[in-house]
C-alpha cells in the first residue's frame, strides 16, 4: 500500500480524540511530503539536527514533535518552532526549555516521559521522580513551558500482556497526576503511548497520541 493509503487506514482505526504522530525519522523529505500531500500535518522526529533540517525544507504549517531523547545543549535549535516535546525526563531539561522558550517569546508544550519498560535502554522518570518534579517550587516559576501530559515507551517484547500492563500503569499514573496537580487545567490531557507494534493496545488503555512510523512509511531502507 502507498503512504497515503497507510495513513488513511490507520486514521480510520483511531477513535475520536486520538492523534496520529507520523514518525518520519530517517526518511527523506520527498517521502514525508507524500504524507503531507495526503493531508497529514503532524510529524515526529527523534534527532534535533534532522528535525531542524526538515523544518527548514518543508511547509511551515506542519506541526513538529520531538519524540526522542533531548539533550539540554540542543534545545535552542528547536525552541523557535517545535509544537510539542514528548521526551522531557528531568527538571533540568524543563528549565532549559523554559529559558529558550522565553528567548523566543513563546510557551512550549511538553510531555513528561515516564520509564515504564523493563529494559535498561529507555529514558524516563520513575513514578517517584515524576511526583518530585511536579512538587518542585522551581517548576512554579517556569512561565514559558506548559506540561500537557505524559509519555512512555513499553518494553520491546512479543508479550502483549506485559505491554498492556505497562500502558495501564502509565494511564493510572496519568489519572493520579491529573487529579493531584492539574485539576482545572484542561491542557493536561495528552497521553503519548503506542507505536507501530502496539498502538492498538495503547489506545485500548487510554492513549491520546500514537507515534507510528514503519506502518506508514515502511521499514527504512534508504541509502
Amino acid at each position: 500500500m502507498s503512504i497515503p493509503e497507510n495513513i488513511a487506514k490507520i486514521k480510520e482505526e483511531l477513535p475520536q480524540g486520538v492523534k496520529l504522530i507520523a514518525v518520519s525519522k530517517t526518511h527523506p523529505v520527498s517521502v514525508i511530503m507524500e504524507a503531507y500531500r495526503a493531508g497529514h500535518k503532524i510529524f515526529g522526529e527523534n534527532r534535533v539536527q534532522e528535525l531542524v533540517a526538515k523544518f527548514d525544507e518543508m511547509p511551515k504549517e506542519i506541526e513538529w514533535h520531538l519524540i526522542g531523547h533531548l539533550q539540554t545543549n540542543k534545545v535552542k535549535y528547536i525552541a523557535p518552532f517545535v509544537s510539542l516535546i514528548h521526551s522531557v525526563d528531568s527538571l533540568k531539561l524543563l528549565s532549559v526549555i523554559n529559558k529558550e522558550a522565553q528567548k523566543c517569546d513563546r510557551v512550549i508544550d511538553c510531555l513528561l516521559q515516564v520509564y515504564i519498560a523493563s529494559e535498561e535502554t529507555k529514558f524516563g522518570l520513575s513514578a517517584d521522580e515524576l511526583h518530585e518534579l511536579l512538587q518542585s517550587s522551581e517548576l512554579d516559576q517556569m512561565q514559558n513551558i506548559r506540561i500537557c501530559g505524559l509519555m512512555g515507551m513499553a518494553t520491546f517484547t512479543d508479550n502483549m500482556q506485559q505491554v498492556r500492563m505497562e500502558f495501564r500503569f502509565l494511564k493510572n499514573l496519568f489519572d493520579e497526576v491529573k487529579q493531584k496537580y492539574f485539576q482545572g487545567k484542561p491542557w493536561f490531557k495528552e497521553l503519548s503511548m503506542g507505536m507501530s507494534s502496539d498502538y492498538q493496545i495503547a489506545i485500548e488503555e487510554g492513549s491520546t497520541m500514537v507515534r507510528i512510523g514503519s506502518n506508514i512509511f515502511g521499514h527504512r531502507s534508504y541509502t
